[in-house]
């Protein structure tokens, strides 16, 4: 078992910065591809970003492309997404998830989450 759980989010106005913390727990973090997701009220959970277990690589939607940045620290069980340049169009709940192996971009991919935390840009 993996425990997951998201901080950081919060109300920004557009154009504003926010970084999200995932903090893990349990299993060895350093054996698991991390990733983030973000659910819109009425829409399907979406792929966001994603980093490989040793962190060498990483992979974003389009959406996000220049303005997020994954990273983490496996000698403290955190993976990080910082987000700038944020847009009303960013506002969900963002969740942290990990998976065994590579990085994938499905959530139907990944065996762990976290309970989320929501970000709110204003316009």
């Amino acid at each position: 078992q993996v425990q997951l759980v998201e901080s950081g989010g919060g109300l920004v106005q557009a154009g504003g910065s926010l970084r999200l913390s995932c903090a893990a727990s349990g299993r060895t973090f350093s054996n698991y591809a991390m990733a983030w997701f973000r659910q819109a009220p009425g829409k399907e959970r979406e792929f966001v970003a994603a980093i490989t277990s040793i962190g060498d690589s990483t992979d974003y939607a389009d959406s996000v492309k220049g303005r997020f940045t994954v990273s983490r620290d496996n000698a403290k069980n955190t993976v990080d997404l910082r987000m700038n340049n944020l847009k009303p169009e960013d506002t969900a709940v963002y969740y942290c998830a990990a998976r065994q192996g590579s990085r994938r971009v499905s959530p139907s991919r990944y065996d762990y989450w976290g309970q989320g935390t929501q970000v709110t840009v204003s316009s």
